[in-house]
């Protein structure tokens, strides 16, 4: 995935969760089943934890035993995943937020936001 695919929609920002937070975060969601090590949860400043929109923990552990043979159908089982109801409810949340000022920053404690689960949360925050 490119870092084009990574461009959020307007009213979103990404950033990775070591990242010192800054006041023009606004409102921060963590989009990671695990919290991230070694980081304290006051230092991290997540307002919320949407733990319902990222990809469940079998599809996470099968897609890192090859991430690069099997990025197009970890895509697709992901987003069929973001399409429960569940999910879709907190991704129309997150939209409407994003849409009044501050932004909605999505936070992630991925090495490499471009090549994991994040593009596709994108994808689908500009649906």
């Amino acid at each position: 995935m490119t870092d084009e695919t990574l461009t959020p929609p307007p009213g979103f920002q990404v950033k990775r969760v070591y990242e010192a937070p800054a006041a023009e975060d606004g409102y921060r969601v963590l989009v990671d089943r695990l919290w991230p090590r070694g980081l304290a949860k006051a230092v991290a400043r997540i307002d919320e934890w949407a733990k319902e929109i990222t990809p469940s923990t079998e599809l996470r552990r099968w897609f890192h035993e090859d991430p690069d043979g099997r990025r197009t159908e970890f895509a697709d089982r992901y987003r069929a995943e973001l399409a429960e109801p569940a999910a879709r409810e907190i991704l129309h949340r997150l939209r409407e937020r994003a849409g009044g000022s501050p932004p909605v920053t999505l936070v992630t404690g991925v090495k490499e936001p471009g090549h994991s689960h994040v593009p596709v949360l994108v994808e689908q925050l500009r649906d």
